[in-house]
């Protein structure tokens, strides 16, 4: 394989998530760094970032670990008493973030996850989270962000050997062509897993120019699923709401859900985009309208 063929950095990077993953669970002092338990903490990022700041959000406050809010940095509500705030950012360079951290620099103690450790945020931040390993060259991300979330996953005590092996053994399926042709898709999450189906439906768009939806699981029956028909993918990260698939499948549309780590099904759609843009003739690691980081002239 070489970085001429379409989306060669894509499918090397997701490839390589499982050992990526487990080199997250292995940093205990970077995990240290993050914040205590009892802290109030806001998570803030950009596009996928903000997607695993709701998961890792979620987590957290779930864990008993404290109050734990998840915001797009140009839209965060950050005076309200938070004892910390975690900017996660593979470029280190997304201008939103910059501006938020420089904003409350001094008043707010800031911790970065970040890709770049050469990155301008690094000196900006109180606490810098380093992690190079899984830094990428495609411009569509996914180990950076599934990494990110490992590691916080790890550091509220999860065991992530499950959700490795879950991952190992969807890479070495071979590739679902139905799935992957399918004319539009929708992506169900509850709790933790609601950021998951916003970044599923991301990823789609971004590598193959999809018609992709997102929503909580019990949420899209309040009309959401009048746009279920055949041909039609909805894609459940999780546990299902008891008699959702059912009604799902009556419509024509497949349901899609599968009992791994939902991290791992995570690694399953993006197997799953990698095939539907290169069928497509598009170039994921390169797509349209899209750079690496979103840097904003002054």
């Amino acid at each position: 394989m070489t970085a001429s063929l379409p989306g060669a950095h894509m499918r090397e990077e997701l490839h390589s998530q499982p050992q990526t993953w487990a080199t997250a669970a292995d940093l205990k002092a970077e995990q240290g760094l993050l914040p205590a338990t009892g802290a109030r903490v806001a998570v803030v990022g950009c596009g996928t970032s903000w997607f695993m700041a709701q998961s890792y959000a979620a987590l957290r406050e779930t864990a008993g670990q404290g109050e734990t809010d998840a915001f797009a940095a140009s839209e965060a509500f950050i005076d309200r008493g938070y004892d910390a705030v975690v900017a996660l950012t593979r470029s280190g360079t997304t201008t939103e973030v910059l501006e938020l951290v420089e904003r409350i620099k001094g008043r707010i103690p800031t911790i970065g996850v970040i890709g770049d450790p050469t990155s301008p945020l690094v000196s900006l931040v109180d606490e810098a989270v380093l992690l190079p390993f899984a830094d990428e060259q495609s411009v569509v991300q996914t180990r950076f962000a599934t990494t990110a979330l490992a590691l916080f996953r790890a550091s509220l005590g999860e065991d992530l050997t499950g959700a490795i092996a879950d991952a190992t053994a969807v890479l070495a399926e071979p590739g679902d062509d139905e799935l992957r042709d399918a004319e539009q898709y929708t992506f169900l999450g509850r709790g933790w897993t609601i950021g998951l189906a916003h970044e599923a439906a991301l990823k789609l768009r971004e590598s193959s120019q999809s018609w992709t939806e997102a929503y909580p699981s019990m949420d899209y029956r309040h009309g959401p699923i009048a746009i279920a028909a055949p041909g039609r993918v909805t894609w459940q990260f999780g546990t299902a709401p008891e008699g959702l698939s059912a009604q799902v499948e009556a419509t024509g549309a497949r349901f899609e859900q599968r009992g791994i780590d939902p991290l791992a099904d995570l690694v399953r759609l993006h197997r799953t985009a990698l095939d539907r843009a290169v069928a497509r003739g598009l170039d994921p690691d390169q797509p349209r309208n899209l750079t690496r980081s979103v840097i904003l002239d002054a």
